[in-house]
C-alpha cells in the first residue's frame, strides 16, 4: 500500500436507490434514471455487486455493508461522512442536507477499530447544528503525500471547519472557486479531481482564478507526479471521480465506464506508465450524481496482525 492509494475499502450496498431530491438543487450531475423506481433500485444492487466483485478479482479487501434503511437514497456514497488517515486516525463528518446525515453508522466505525490501528476518531458531525457542514472526501481531495486538502468552495465545504479539520490532521488547505460551463459552482471537489501516486487528474479550466490555477498545477505537480488536465465535457462524464488502489500486483486505478471512455488515448497512457486502470459498469448509481470515487471509501490504516482479514460479504 502507498500513502496515497488504500489496499482496503469501504462500501455500502443500498437499499431502495434513488437519485436523491434533497441534492439535486446543487448537483448538476443527477439525472433521471427512466425506469420504475424498483428496476432503479435492482439495477443499482447488479451494478454494486459487479463493482464489488471485480475489485476482489483485483486484489483489493471489500468490505462490504447493507443498507438497511429506506430513507438514506445517497448511502452507496459513504466517502462523505467518513474518512481515513494515516497514523490511526478517522474523521466523521457533518453533512449539508437531513437525508445524508442518516447515512452514519456506528458498525462500520467499530469494524475499522475492530481490524485496524484506529489511535483517535474525531466527530465533527455535531456540528451540524451549528449548519456547518464537511463533506469528506467529496468536499475535499486530499494528497496524502503532499499533505494538501484541496477544496472547492461551496456550502458543502464550510471554511472554518475545514481549517479546523486541517488543523487537527495535519493539512494545508487549498481552496478555490471551481465552476462549470454555465457558471454554476461545482458542488464536491472529488467531481473534478482525483490524485493518484505518479499522477494527478483536474479540470484547470473549471477553476475561476488563472493564479490559483497555476499553483494548484504546480503543487499537484510536486512530488513528481504528471498532471492530467480533463476539459469540461470529460468532466460531465465523470472522469475526474476516479481513485487510485493498491493491489497485491501494483496500482490500480478505478473509474466508471463512462468516465474511461471520454479519457483520450494519450491521457490513459499516462495513467497506465504506474496504475493499471479498470472500468466499473454503473450508470444507474452515477444518476444520482456520483461515480466510482464516491462510492469507495478507502482505508488509509494499518491492519491489527491479531485478526485475518475476513471475506467481503
Amino acid at each position: 500500500m502507498t500513502v496515497q492509494a488504500p489496499s482496503s475499502v469501504v462500501m455500502i450496498r443500498p437499499n431502495g436507490f434513488h437519485p436523491n431530491p434533497e441534492t439535486a438543487a446543487d448537483n448538476r450531475f443527477q439525472s433521471l434514471p427512466g425506469h420504475t423506481p424498483e428496476e432503479v433500485a435492482a439495477n443499482a444492487c447488479a451494478e454494486f455487486d459487479g463493482a464489488v466483485a471485480r475489485l476482489h478479482d483485483e486484489g483489493v479487501v471489500v468490505h462490504v455493508f447493507q443498507d438497511e434503511r429506506d430513507d438514506t437514497p445517497d448511502a452507496v456514497f459513504p466517502n462523505n461522512w467518513f474518512s481515513t488517515h494515516p497514523g490511526g486516525h478517522v474523521a466523521i463528518y457533518p453533512m449539508f442536507v437531513p437525508s445524508r446525515r442518516r447515512e452514519r453508522r456506528s458498525d462500520v466505525i467499530e469494524m475499522l477499530k475492530d481490524q485496524y490501528r484506529v489511535q483517535v476518531v474525531t466527530d465533527y458531525s455535531g456540528l451540524e447544528q451549528d449548519g456547518m457542514a464537511l463533506e469528506g472526501t467529496g468536499a475535499m481531495v486530499i494528497d496524502h503525500i503532499g499533505r494538501i486538502a484541496y477544496v472547492a468552495r461551496s456550502h458543502r465545504a464550510d471554511p472554518i471547519l475545514l481549517e479546523r479539520f486541517c488543523t487537527n490532521f495535519g493539512y494545508e488547505p487549498m481552496v478555490f472557486d471551481a465552476v462549470d460551463e454555465d457558471s454554476a459552482p461545482v458542488y464536491h471537489t472529488n467531481v473534478i479531481m482525483a490524485i493518484g501516486t505518479h499522477f494527478a487528474m483536474v479540470s484547470l479550466d473549471m477553476i475561476d482564478n488563472t493564479a490559483r490555477r497555476h499553483e494548484i498545477a504546480e503543487r499537484l505537480a510536486e512530488p513528481g507526479r504528471d498532471v492530467i488536465d480533463l476539459t469540461h465535457t470529460q468532466i460531465a462524464e465523470f472522469a475526474g471521480n476516479a481513485i487510485e488502489l493498491s493491489t497485491p500486483t501494483g496500482l490500480l486505478t478505478a473509474m466508471s465506464a463512462r468516465a474511461l471512455a471520454a479519457l483520450n488515448k494519450q491521457q490513459i497512457a499516462i495513467i497506465e506508465r504506474s496504475s493499471r486502470v479498470i472500468a466499473l459498469d454503473i450508470p444507474t448509481i452515477e444518476s444520482a450524481g456520483g461515480s466510482v470515487r464516491c462510492m469507495i471509501a478507502g482505508l488509509h490504516l494499518a491492519k491489527r496482525k491479531s485478526n485475518p482479514e475476513k471475506a467481503p460479504k
